[in-house]
């Protein structure tokens, strides 16, 4: 060992040393403040599907692919992070001996062909991830980037430091090639041996270079351990588990999509016969009532920002990022993280559980950052405002594109449920939507003894249940398509189809009552549960003796869909729900319904948030469509997993939208875009929102906005009533 290279060792050693300390320090922290945080005992189960799921989705990159260009250049980054790990450790024996490497593989031919091409293709990957993240800069771009409010020197800082240290990989190799130390050949090496070919032969060069590439991970190491909410580095590491521990293993896309979580308190559902405020956590009111898997999310967080970039409220002007939102309360978490690690915190009560003694010794930022309010204004210093958590339309855009599968919509809906329950703090026009809720069982608080009245007329008899046992599927109405008069065409139309095919149905009529989907996504999960036990116990009834796969619903309205078919299990009622279009897709395919009349005018197809995204159904309704137009259906821009929100979910269709641009306007803009004369929707809610864009543009005689159902009367039977231009103004 020559001079130079004692002197390398020796500077190699130290800094390992101290960034190896400063980062078990820094994991010691972190492990810390998650564990801060409620049980979630369902999230170790399945431990064999999780494992699968987290290989898939890291090993395959299957959510980051959906971005095809930047998800190519992240997987190589990303392999080139874990495979190339190996040359950072052969750097430790070229410190010692310029002609050092990794025993026994180090010398292996296949070795040096698989890290080469492995680093060339970091080279170029990184290259592009840099050129991507300068061309979406905030301030530059002509839309809101989706890096606004991302810490921008900190991704600056770890793209350069995988471009240094893949250069250095090469420099290295480079010197080696130069002295005649290399063992490698030239057509597994190429780039490794062009580098030589301008390299000078200096002997101690490669020792040289391997200090500087390990000063450059070091120096990444130190500065990501003292900036333990440097997302956009830890997600390195912090991705694994997260996603190991998703809600939902099984599911392809976002698992915090479909159902929301139940409430729960230390870990179990709250039974809220047994409930007591001052006993049991009723959602969440500071950042430590997140479960520790919300602090792992809020940890992992990459601000990438792509949650951000489809978001319906922030691309309307509205003060609601999803990724700011984890970033706040991820900030908020490790900045208060020494007050509650020091035994502070505030009980169910809001009494302080530390001492005078141990307040007296705690950091005082902790302590000011203790005394903001979860959900406050900026004057209350509030850490979340409240036009941002009002702002959300659960639309799961986020939770669909989120590479690191963190769950917004339960966090948001978790801070909303403290706020209705036990603050009373939520818009006022929504409180008349939840009395009636309460008393009449439906949001519009329309009678319920005209919940039938859409039957009338029809020209053939619709059975109920009790006076009929011989029916296949139980016709879920919901409220929106007894009472809402746009949306009882699209209920006359279905039945009317139902009746055509022979399909043998029934409903509940003046038994049923609200699904509760809408409490239940303002955050009121006692009105929620009140509703549902209600319906679970009717339909329990109604489908008694038959098993499972008997227990058939259709529902037009994919918020009914969704929370039918899966929520009620939460609370025993196990049903098999479809979608009123896949079940007319099912009846055209089978020859029992026959489109004679083509629709004409060119129709586009708008994606309900709740049965595409939330549920992916995207095919049925496409080819109901399909064979009514006979021909191409017009997509939108937008479409698919991809759809915009129209404005309605998250109990959003009964608030007023003042802040921005309205979410219904714009999706209405990208629909009259496309040419198309008819928007065909599939959910009552998206039929009254871009209606009332439509008229709000000037455009109700030009185009319409129509159900998918009513699009297929039209072509089986032209002349049926059901099927004419739903432009009549909103109601409620």
């Amino acid at each position: 060992m020559g001079s130079v290279q004692i002197v390398t060792t020796i500077l190699a050693a130290a800094i390992t040393a101290v960034a190896v300390w400063l980062a078990v320090r820094a994991v010691m922290k972190m492990t810390a403040v998650i564990r801060l945080g409620q049980p979630a005992p369902e999230r170790f189960a399945d431990k064999g599907a999780r494992t699968k799921k987290m290989l898939v989705e890291t090993v395959g990159h299957t959510r980051m692919l959906k971005w095809s260009v930047v998800g190519a250049a992240h997987w190589t980054v990303m392999v080139g992070f874990v495979v190339l790990s190996l040359l950072v450790l052969e750097a430790y024996f070229e410190v010692v001996t310029p002609t050092g490497g990794l025993p026994i593989i180090g010398s292996w031919t296949v070795f040096g062909l698989v890290t080469e091409w492995i680093g060339i293709l970091g080279l170029a990957g990184i290259l592009v991830l840099m050129a991507i993240r300068l061309r979406n800069r905030p301030g530059r771009a002509e839309n809101r980037s989706r890096f606004t409010g991302s810490t921008m020197w900190q991704g600056y800082f770890v793209e350069w430091i995988v471009l240094l240290v893949l250069i250095f990989g090469f420099v290295i190799r480079g010197f080696k090639v130069a002295t005649d130390h290399f063992e490698y050949p030239v057509w597994a090496t190429p780039l490794s041996h062009a580098v030589g070919a301008v390299l000078p032969s200096w002997e101690n060069g490669a020792s040289i270079a391997a200090l500087i590439k390990i000063a450059i991970s070091m120096t990444w190491l130190i500065v990501i351990s003292l900036n333990v909410t440097m997302g956009v580095a830890w997600h390195r590491f912090l991705a694994f588990p997260n996603i190991f521990f998703k809600r939902d293993p099984e599911k392809s896309a976002g698992s915090g999509l479909g159902p929301l979580r139940p409430m729960t308190s230390e870990g179990k559902p709250l039974d809220f016969e047994e409930a007591d405020p001052e006993k049991d956590q009723f959602g969440v009111a500071q950042v430590e009532q997140f479960s520790w898997k919300g602090l792992l999310d809020f940890s992992t967080c990459t601000e990438c920002g792509r949650c951000q970039s489809q978001c319906p409220a922030w691309n309307t002007g509205k003060p609601l990022s999803p990724k700011l939102l984890v970033l706040s309360l991820r900030d908020h978490a490790y900045a208060k993280a020494p007050y509650l690690l020091a035994g502070g915190g505030k009980d169910l009560t809001g009494e302080e559980k530390a001492t005078q003694a141990q307040l007296a010794h705690m950091d005082v930022l902790a302590l000011a950052e203790a005394d903001r309010p979860l959900i406050g204004t900026a004057e209350e210093g509030g850490v979340i405002d409240p036009d941002v958590l009002w702002s959300c339309t659960t639309c799961g855009a986020c939770v669909e594109q989120c590479p690191v599968d963190i769950e917004h919509v339960d966090h948001i809906v978790d801070m909303r449920r403290y706020q209705v329950l036990i603050e009373s703090s939520f818009p006022s026009e929504a409180g008349v939507m939840l009395r009636n809720l309460e008393n009449k069982g439906n949001p519009w608080g329309a009678p319920q003894n005209t919940r039938e009245d859409w039957t009338k007329g029809l020209g053939f008899e619709v059975p109920r249940v009790g006076e009929v046992d011989d029916f296949e599927y139980l016709f879920w109405v919901g409220c929106a398509g007894a009472f809402e008069d746009r949306a009882k065409k699209t209920t006359r139309a279905v039945a009317t189809l139902l009746n055509e095919a022979g399909v043998k149905f029934a409903i509940l009529g003046e038994g049923e009552t609200c699904s509760g989907d809408p409490a239940r996504r303002i955050g009121n999960e006692f009105v929620f549960q009140m509703l549902a036990q209600q319906n679970v116990e009717t339909l329990n009834e109604a489908f008694e003796g038959r098993e499972k796969s008997k227990r058939k619903i259709v529902a037009t309205c994919p918020h009914c869909f969704n929370t039918l078919g899966n929520e009620y299990g939460q609370l025993g009622g196990e049903f098999e729900v479809v979608h009123h279009t896949q079940l007319l897709a099912h009846l055209v395919s089978a020859g029992k319904l026959t489109p004679v009349q083509p629709v004409d005018g060119g129709v586009t197809y708008h994606d309900p948030c709740y049965l595409g995204r939330h549920n992916r159904v995207f095919a049925a309704p496409r080819e109901v469509l399909g064979d009514s137009i006979q021909g191409e259906l017009t997509e939108m821009p937008r479409n698919s997993e991809r759809s915009f929100c129209c404005g309605a979910g998250g109990a959003r269709m009964w608030m007023e939208e003042k802040i921005g641009k309205r979410i219904n306007v714009d999706r209405v803009e990208e629909a009259m875009s496309t040419g198309a004369k008819t928007i065909a929707v599939g959910c009552p809610f998206c039929s009254t929102m871009l209606n009332d864009g439509v008229n709000g543009k000037g455009a109700g005689e030009d185009v319409e906005v129509v159900d998918v159902a009513s699009v297929l009367l039209r072509s089986v039977k032209p002349d049926a009533p059901a099927g004419e231009k739903e432009t009549a103004p909103a109601a409620g």
